[in-house]
């Protein structure tokens, strides 16, 4: 395992990594002021949370604006009739609703093969109510030396949803082997940049942290292959938090048969 030469410092580090984190949470537009996600099809359709008529085709999302309605995106005002065109997969744009009751985002996205739409309201329940996660105290036996091994090509790898019948594909450029009470492996998706990106369960799964999964960043291994695991910032994702969320589940080999008493526990 990798030690530090001051646990006060690690203490210290991971506590502003954590008020960084629940602050992103809780923002102002961030995924606890999302109050419903909005499956279009090619029916237009209105919503009680978001302007427009909304519908969607082989040309992806379109919204038509009535008299009085108009939404922002980048910087500029939209009335009308407006296409986004068709969205890659997992990717998503943000438009801005100027609402009596102020400003509201609106997410244009595409999750599982269909186009949606989220609106983040500012003023929403689960985001006014919420008072943080609790964490497992940081813990250095929970940082872990761990070795990359590519695969000779980058894998597409499916995986459910906690939305029944939705599917998400990634990319894995490999594995992770570590010791944590044992040898262990996790399959590897591509991360932010160069780093990497693991979903996983473990013992604690269900009893005290989210069941359904938990997610962690990984810094891009060296030249070697060398890089480090923190359980102490496995984080929740959006669905253990609001039913509007579309969360990959991890794959079969990434249930850890260990209780990994670190990280995020089950929100309060």
């Amino acid at each position: 395992m990798t030690t530090t030469t001051d646990g006060t410092a690690f203490a210290a580090d991971w506590q502003t990594w954590h008020d960084e984190h629940e602050a992103a949470r809780a923002s102002e537009h961030g995924f606890l002021a999302i109050t419903s996600i909005r499956w279009l099809t090619a029916t237009p359709e209105r919503f009680e949370d978001a302007p427009g008529s909304w519908s969607t085709d082989v040309d992806g999302p379109v919204v038509e604006l009535a008299d009085g309605e108009s939404l922002e995106i980048d910087g500029a005002t939209v009335t009308g009739t407006h296409r986004f065109g068709p969205l890659p997969e997992r990717s998503s744009t943000n438009l801005v609703w100027h609402a009596p009751d102020g400003d509201v985002v609106i997410e244009v996205a595409r999750r599982g093969g269909s186009d949606v739409i989220r609106p983040r309201h500012p003023a929403n329940p689960t985001r006014v109510e919420y008072s943080g996660t609790p964490s497992y105290a940081p813990d250095e036996r929970f940082v872990v030396d761990a070795r990359f091994a590519p695969f000779d090509e980058p894998r597409a790898v499916t995986v459910g949803s906690v939305v029944d019948g939705l599917q998400h594909v990634y990319t894995a450029p490999g594995t992770l082997s570590f010791d944590l009470d044992g040898p262990r492996t996790l399959l590897a998706f591509n991360g932010h940049g160069d780093g990497l990106h693991v979903l996983f369960t473990d013992r604690t799964s269900g009893v005290t942290t989210y069941a359904a999964n938990r997610s962690l960043d990984i810094a891009a291994p060296d030249a070697e292959g060398r890089t480090t695991i923190d359980f102490n910032r496995a984080t929740n994702l959006p669905c253990a938090y609001t039913e509007h969320a579309t969360c990959p589940l991890p794959p079969a080999e990434n249930r850890l048969d260990v209780a990994v008493e670190a990280g995020e526990r089950l929100p309060a």
